[in-house]
């Protein structure tokens, strides 16, 4: 597909483009980073090189990222391991206080609630059914 006249056309006018903005989004990056032109001594279409970059910017690799990453995680989860986390019953909903937790919504605590309600003993059901007929006889 994409094979039109127009399309082509429009491929060819977001390249232009891309190449336009790329060079404003270079010249943006380099104002932020603080590199004058004076200093590279060359035009402003010249890149930075990687040695340029590393003296101005902290510059770490992806192993290096995920291994401070997951150093965070476990830190966390030894300090989660401390303290008390609260228990909860996924049947009824509640934790060990007996109320709700934050994020369940009301729509879903009514309807629970309703459940909890009709789930009886069998014991109450057998009470009720014979008072029942004894009070139609």
């Amino acid at each position: 597909m994409a094979k039109s006249i127009r399309s082509k056309w429009k491929r060819k006018c977001r390249a232009v483009k891309r190449e336009r903005y790329g060079k404003k989004e270079l010249d943006r990056l380099k104002k932020t980073l603080g590199i004058d032109e004076a200093q590279n001594g060359s035009s402003s279409n010249s890149d930075i090189t990687m040695n340029e970059l590393s003296e101005i910017v902290t510059v770490t690799t992806v192993e290096e990222f995920n291994e401070k990453r997951k150093q965070k995680t476990d830190d966390v989860m030894g300090s989660m391991e401390d303290e008390e986390i609260k228990k909860f019953n996924p049947k009824t909903l509640r934790n060990e206080n007996g109320a709700y937790p934050i994020w369940l919504h009301p729509r879903k605590i009514k309807k629970t609630s309703k459940k909890t309600k009709k789930r009886t003993n069998p014991r109450e059901k057998l009470v009720r059914e014979t008072n029942n007929i004894m009070e139609t006889n």
